[in-house]
């Protein structure tokens, strides 16, 4: 677990930016690079239809290595979203860090999530 914690951090971009397979992205994204090498997961195409299974499986694969180091850029269908929180959630044991975009300020705030964490509601 040790080597795993200590690699060069990935930011996890789940789909490719709309337009990228044109060649005219629709925004641009290499401001997250300060955090961590870009990975592409999926093609900016993918959607979940009728069987989520092989889009499930396909992202178990490609984020079986996720540790507290990476992010998660989050964008693309809302269903794929939903399985990559679920994922990461059961390999890094509730915790994720993901990456919000500001456009006021025009960068990226990192944010942590601990599904386990312990602590009073407030509501």
């Amino acid at each position: 677990m040790k080597d795993k914690e200590k690699k060069e951090p990935i930011v996890y971009v789940l789909q490719e930016v709309p337009g990228t397979r044109a060649g005219r992205p629709k925004f641009n994204i290499i401001g997250a690079q300060k955090y961590g090498k870009l990975k592409v997961l999926l093609r900016e195409d993918s959607q979940v239809v009728m069987s989520p299974g092989p889009i499930k499986f396909k992202l178990e694969r490609l984020l079986k290595d996720f540790n507290d180091n990476d992010y998660l850029l989050l964008s693309g269908d809302p269903q794929i979203i939903f399985m990559v929180g679920a994922i990461i959630a059961k390999v890094n044991n509730g915790k994720a860090k993901s990456l919000k975009w500001d456009r006021q300020e025009q960068m990226y705030y990192p944010l942590d999530f601990n599904l386990y964490e312990k602590g009073e509601i407030d509501e």
